[in-house]
This record gives C-alpha cells, sequence and structure tokens, in this order.
C-alpha cells in the first residue's frame, strides 16, 4: 500500500470547477493570478490519458502528456503544480490507477467526475453513470487512495432524494478520499443525453449541499452557485455560508471572468482578456481553444467589432492582432523559436551523434509556418519551380530523426549546393520545408509567403497539380500555433460543448 501524501488542504478554498475546453493550462494559471487556491483541468478520459507519454518540454518549461499522434493532452508547469488537481473520466479501478501514476509526481490532486450527464462520458459507464453504481464507486476509490501519492477526491451530483444522496456520500466517505465536491442540482435520467439544450435548469439546493457537509467530516465543496448565486466575489462566501462547506467551487462564473477570485473585484474584462492570451501564447495553446474561451469571456459581446475580429481569427496571430498584441505574438513565438535553436544544439553535443562534415552546408535558424502561406503554396513547390525554370535538377531532400526526442532534420541539395535549418522539427514534412527556405532565403528567391506570391507558380499547377513531388498535402499542413512544440489538443472528452463545473 502507498501511504497518500496529503499536502493539498481543502478547507476554506476557492476553486476553479473542471470545464471542458475551458480548464486548460492558461485559464488556471489566470485563475490562480486572481486568487484561486486551487484549479482542476478539464476531465479527461483514462483510455486517452494511458496511452500518453510523460515529456519534459524544455522550451515552454512546461511537463507534456503526449498521445501517440504527438496530440498535447495535458500540459502543466512547475507553478501550479501544488494546486493543480488531476480530474478523470473513468469507469475502471485499474485504469484509474494506472493514470493516477502517470501523472501523480506533477499534480497535487487526483479527481474522479462522477457527475456528467453528457453522454461520452455517461456511454462509457463514466460521469453520473456511477452514480447508479455505489460498488463501482468504492472500487476505484478504494484503489485510487491505496494505490497513489497524492490526495484523492470525486465530484459528484445530488441525487433525487436526500436519503439516497447521504447514503451514497457516506459509503464514498469511508473509502479515504480527502474531499468531495458536490453539484447541487440533479438531472432526471432522460437528461443524460448529451444535449445540453434538453437538459432543464434544475436549482442548486444549498440545503441538500449543507445536509452533506452537517453528515460527513471531510470536506465539502460547493459547487453550482454560479447560475443564481455568484456574481461577484462577496457572494462566493455567502453560497459557502449557505452550504455550510468548508470550500466553494466555481464553474461559469469563473470561465466568465477569472477574476472573480479577487478580493478587491472583477477587473474589466478587456484586461482579463489580453492576460489570458498572453498566457495562451507562451505556453503554446492550441488557437481554436484560445478562441472558444475567449468567446465564453465575450458572451453579449460576441457581436461587438472586436467580437467580430475574434469569430473571424484563424491563428493564435490573428487573435492577437485583433486584442492589439500582435508585437507580444512576434517578440514571443521568436524567442521560443531562439529557445528551441539552443536546446537543439545542445542536444546535438550531448547524443554524441555522428560528426558529419557540414562546412559546406549552408545554413539559417528558420521554420515553416503554414499561417504565413496562401493555402496551396509551399517554400517546397516554390523552390522545385525555381529549379526548373534554371533547368536544374529538381531538389534533393535527405532527413534524419534524432533517437532522443524523435525530431527531425532536413538538408536539401540543389546545384550541388546544400541547405538546412539549425532548428530540428516534429515532422519530416516541416523539416523539408525549412530547409527549402534556407535555400530560398540564402538564393534571395521569393518562398511563397502571402503577397509575394508567384503568378508562374498558380499556372504550373493548374496546368499540371499532379506533376510536382513537392507540392503541399492535406497532411503537410503545420498545425495553428505551432512554435516548434507539440501542437496542443487536449478537449477534454471530445469536441462536444463544454458542460459548465464538470
Amino acid at each position: 500500500m502507498i501511504l497518500n501524501s496529503l499536502s493539498l488542504c481543502y478547507h476554506n478554498k476557492l476553486i476553479l470547477a473542471p470545464m471542458v475546453r475551458v480548464g486548460t493550462l492558461p485559464m488556471r494559471l489566470l485563475a490562480l493570478d486572481y486568487g484561486a487556491d486551487i484549479v482542476y483541468c478539464e476531465e479527461l478520459i483514462d483510455l486517452k490519458m494511458i496511452q500518453c507519454k510523460r515529456v519534459v518540454n524544455e522550451v515552454l518549461s512546461t511537463v507534456d502528456f503526449v498521445a501517440p499522434d504527438d496530440r498535447v493532452v495535458f500540459r502543466t508547469c512547475e507553478r501550479e503544480q501544488n494546486r493543480v488537481v488531476f480530474q478523470m473520466g473513468t469507469s475502471d479501478a485499474e485504469r484509474a490507477l494506472a493514470v493516477a501514476r502517470l501523472v501523480e509526481n506533477d499534480v497535487a490532486g487526483i479527481d474522479v467526475n462522477m457527475g456528467c450527464p453528457k453522454q461520452y462520458s455517461t456511454k462509457g459507464g463514466m460521469g453520473a453513470a456511477l452514480l447508479s453504481d455505489p460498488d463501482k464507486i468504492e472500487k476505484i476509490l478504494s484503489t485510487l487512495v491505496k494505490g497513489t501519492r497524492r490526495p484523492v477526491t470525486c465530484k459528484i451530483r445530488i441525487l433525487p432524494s436526500l436519503e439516497d444522496t447521504l447514503s451514497l456520500v457516506k459509503r464514498i466517505e469511508r473509502t479515504g478520499i480527502a474531499a468531495i465536491a458536490v453539484h447541487g442540482s440533479w438531472e432526471h435520467s432522460e437528461d443524460r443525453c448529451g444535449k445540453r439544450e434538453e437538459r432543464p435548469q434544475h436549482p442548486v439546493s444549498c440545503e441538500v449541499i449543507k445536509a452533506i457537509a452537517d453528515t460527513l467530516s471531510i470536506p465539502v465543496i460547493a459547487n453550482g452557485g454560479s447560475h443564481d448565486h455568484i456574481q461577484q466575489y462577496s457572494d462566493i462566501e455567502d453560497f459557502r455560508q449557505a452550504t455550510a462547506a468548508s470550500s466553494v467551487m466555481v464553474a461559469r462564473a469563473a470561465m466568465w471572468n477569472p477574476s472573480i477570485f479577487l478580493k478587491e473585484g472583477l477587473r474589466p474584462l478587456e484586461e482579463v482578456m489580453q492576460k489570458y492570451i498572453r498566457y495562451a501564447v507562451q505556453y503554446d495553446n492550441h488557437y481554436t481553444n484560445t478562441k472558444y474561451c475567449l468567446c465564453q469571456m465575450l458572451r453579449e459581446q460576441l457581436e461587438s467589432p472586436q467580437g467580430r475580429l475574434l469569430h473571424a481569427a484563424q491563428s493564435s496571430r490573428e487573435i492577437c492582432e485583433a486584442f492589439g498584441l500582435g508585437a507580444f505574438y512576434e517578440e514571443t513565438t521568436q524567442e521560443l523559436d531562439a529557445q528551441q535553436a539552443r536546446l537543439s544544439a545542445k542536444t546535438s553535443e550531448q547524443t554524441g551523434e555522428p560528426a558529419e562534415d557540414t562546412s559546406g552546408v549552408i545554413k539559417m535558424a528558420v521554420k515553416f509556418d503554414r499561417r504565413a502561406y496562401p493555402a496551396q503554396i509551399t517554400p517546397k513547390m516554390c523552390l522545385l519551380e525555381w529549379c526548373r525554370r534554371e533547368k536544374l535538377a529538381q531538389p534533393v531532400y535527405e532527413t534524419v530523426q534524432r533517437p532522443l526526442d524523435r525530431l527531425f532534420s532536413s538538408i536539401v541539395t540543389v546545384a550541388e549546393q546544400k541547405y538546412q535549418s539549425t532548428l530540428w522539427d516534429k515532422s519530416k514534412k516541416l523539416a523539408e520545408q525549412a530547409a527549402a527556405i534556407v535555400c530560398l532565403r540564402s538564393q534571395g528567391l521569393p518562398e511563397g509567403r502571402l503577397g509575394e506570391e508567384s503568378p508562374s507558380l498558380h499556372k504550373r499547377k493548374r496546368e499540371a497539380p499532379d506533376q510536382d513531388p513537392g507540392g503541399p498535402r492535406a497532411q503537410e499542413l503545420a498545425q495553428p500555433g505551432d512554435l516548434c512544440k507539440k501542437p496542443f489538443v487536449a478537449l477534454g472528452s471530445g469536441e462536444e460543448s463544454p458542460l459548465e463545473g464538470w
């Protein structure tokens, strides 16, 4: 048996609730800035997490849990390590334990979602489906308490019957968990259809949460007050007193404006959004997730000029420009690229890679950014077109993968001259595009960036699109928001709309 290290206290705390597509690293850090004591990540499904590999991202100073397809499912950093709780969706005790052991050195606590009524959760026997299977609840929680070093909690929704609710929470307490979060409303079974508009808004029952708090000896965390109770900081304490809970967990009110945790009162939304965007860029948050969270903050202002700019944005750069942070984006991405270059050079020395005679190779620290090019144009296309016009042999690419971190570097040979980017990349195709850029720039040739397309290139593409071996393919496109690191993907349990508070 592993004794839990109960270093995380759940008494008298302000807590950011787990929210799908919202509780990612930028939002968690922002909530901590504004006074939250504990922050929960969005629900992450055990089957996804057990496939992940733990990777230290030295460029971002983060720890990433990366899926086999190189998607980052969960990203965290040292600043939140002692205050972030990892929430998982699970229906199996052994899988839950495997995930807990995977992440326990990088988080402060482990939580099991036992209240989400969304179909993606309940159809796998997770979330609210667990509420009808107390035996499984007991097995999952007991296994986690005995097997992980971190305090274990769960988040439930009350049952239609007070008697059944109290019976369940007493059984949960006996498993040895550190605290229990309670959403003070219940769902009809027919509401578990995954369609938000078909779920009625049941009022939050402060009385039931109070009854639970009076019954249990472990901390009870009250949740669900955003709809009727919490509009400003003082309301959080009022909600806590009304429920007699040890702590309060805030969902939608924090999603709308994370400065709800600030004693001094709400900060202007413009200030909050700019601060959020800075974190999103610094930690390479995927632009679709950044955009989603900003839309939740804007709410009724989505039809404003700034809201329309946000709606039209198709990259992190465009989001930054919409909020007057274009210069910040450029400076930050340059710093991250430079850091990647330094680390790549250091890694090459440490790995003792075969010494290659590169005295004749022209090198530059460049990367291929898909966003800077028209949809159908790439540097490889431009280089191939130039070679054809000059009656040169077509470019030859030699690409190698570095075993230590599985990154790629490519050398392109044109007219017996070799060209290479000093920045290693995450795929063979991206590395080849970077090598092509080095060649084009060293020759002073256009590389197809927006505003410098070659008419002849478009003409040739229309006439013989399948004769260009260097042409673009869908899988060759870089992920928007790529800053030489793994792309953010962790959308929690899928692409569905979020269920605030879970």
